[in-house]
């Protein structure tokens, strides 16, 4: 007869996980990253994905250069236990230089989360990351609707200012209302 006893789960820090990077237990292809001490896998991006990460990154680095800076599919430290890897987010520019002390929740303008397997996960697992961290804006890109949620103002739950785009529609970051991306452009 099989007894089922609920394991104790090993949960790791920020330096134990980049610990476990250095000494090669987690290799540079392995695609993770720590969520509230948890290393996830993320999913393999497809080539709608890998496209419309390209037309973002694209769009904006020309749209906010010399104001921000775009970073692509690099980690952001929201707590000791917690760094994702988001598609794209705009980080401000600052006296530190990000080579010094990388990228934390309060130094980011956007999160974009490009969601073509992940679309569930990105809608609630992230959004609630992000949004405990305060991150003041969080698009989800839909690749199969081709629409863009944004999510602005966040509380401990949530965000409490959501819309969808869709069709012939254009976004702008809040941070920089003059940058307007049209759907068409994103979803080239």
């Amino acid at each position: 007869m099989a007894v089922d006893v609920a394991a104790p789960r090993r949960l790791f820090t920020r330096e134990e996980y980049h610990r476990m990077a250095e000494v090669g237990i987690l290799k540079p292809t392995d695609r993770v990253e720590l969520i509230r001490g948890e290393i996830v896998e993320m999913s393999p991006p497809g080539r709608r994905h890998r496209a419309f990460v390209d037309n973002l990154t694209q769009l904006l680095t020309v749209r906010v250069a010399g104001r921000a800076m775009v970073s692509v599919q690099n980690p952001v430290v929201l707590a000791d236990d917690t760094e994702p890897e988001p598609d794209l987010k705009i980080i401000r520019r600052r006296s530190v230089p990000y080579k010094e002390l990388e990228a934390h929740g309060n130094d980011v303008l956007l999160i974009i989360e490009v969601a073509e397997t992940s679309l569930a996960y990105d809608r609630s697992t992230k959004l609630r990351l992000y949004a405990e961290a305060g991150i003041s804006e969080y698009w989800v890109v839909d690749c199969a609707a081709e629409s863009v949620e944004v999510h602005r103002a966040p509380d401990a739950s949530g965000y409490r200012d959501v819309s969808r785009f869709t069709g012939t529609a254009s976004v702008s970051p809040q941070a920089f209302p003059d940058v307007r991306l049209t759907l068409a452009e994103i979803f080239a």
